[in-house]
């Protein structure tokens, strides 16, 4: 876990690789729910073996991307009672639960793979749920001005030293970025400065400054590690459904 860092031919890191979270979310009791409050912290440092790809669990933050912030996410007033009442009803309005694709920001802390395919020109995401994909270009190209608004958004990255720092707008409306059904909004800017500090370890730190839904810019920071010794397999979600038509 704590070999080098892997590098592209340009010498800068090579994200490459299939992902999950490095902070699983140990349950405290009881069923899986949106009302449960996340485990704690384990000691630093965090999981320090490859994943057990027959063991992938959802992060501490899957259910609320703000847990560890002081004040929690600084909901705009019309998001708060939406989120309560996405929480209190156990996210039945769910896009996920749904089958319909996971944004970036959720998908790193869902209990399903990702694998990272980078070039020097290109990171390609890949996400074994729905065979979900998301692209970013590396090149430092202009953000474009009218994007059509997409799951994924558009996403243009460039180096700062070590550190890929990956801008992204034009996600959709009410794109959902936890399970308690805090959003992104159209007017969204999320900014990633992405890390590989060592052969296991992936640092994601991201920004998000969207004034239609939170009142201020927040800041956390997401932890993956390296699963080896595995690959992607289908996970369609639709197939054998059994969920929705209990919660009509």
């Amino acid at each position: 876990m704590a070999a080098s860092t892997p590098r592209l031919a340009n010498g800068k890191p090579d994200l490459s690789g299939i992902w999950t979270t490095a902070e699983p979310n140990h349950r405290i009791e009881g069923l899986s729910s949106p009302k449960q409050k996340p485990g704690p912290r384990d000691p630093q440092p965090v999981d320090d073996t490859p994943a057990d790809p027959g063991a992938i669990t959802a992060s501490r933050q899957m259910a609320n991307l703000g847990v560890d912030l002081p004040d929690g996410l600084p909901y705009q007033a019309w998001l708060v009672p939406l989120v309560k009442e996405r929480t209190d009803n156990l996210a039945k309005d769910d896009p996920h639960i749904k089958c319909l694709p996971d944004n970036f920001l959720r998908a790193y802390g869902l209990p399903h793979l990702l694998k990272f395919v980078h070039t020097p020109s290109l990171l390609v995401v890949l996400n074994e749920m729905n065979a979900g994909y998301r692209q970013v270009f590396t090149d430092g190209r202009p953000l474009p001005e009218d994007p059509t608004p997409s799951w994924q958004g558009y996403s243009s990255a460039q180096w700062s030293g070590d550190t890929l720092v990956i801008d992204t707008i034009g996600v959709r409306d009410d794109t959902w970025i936890d399970w308690n059904g805090s959003v992104l909004t159209q007017a969204g800017k999320v900014r990633e400065q992405m890390r590989r500090p060592d052969f296991g370890h992936l640092e994601i730190q991201v920004t998000v400054d969207d004034p239609k839904a939170y009142t201020r810019p927040w800041t956390v920071t997401l932890k993956e590690r390296i699963v080896v010794d595995a690959e992607l397999i289908d996970e369609i979600c639709i197939e054998g459904e059994q969920s929705l038509k209990h919660m009509k």
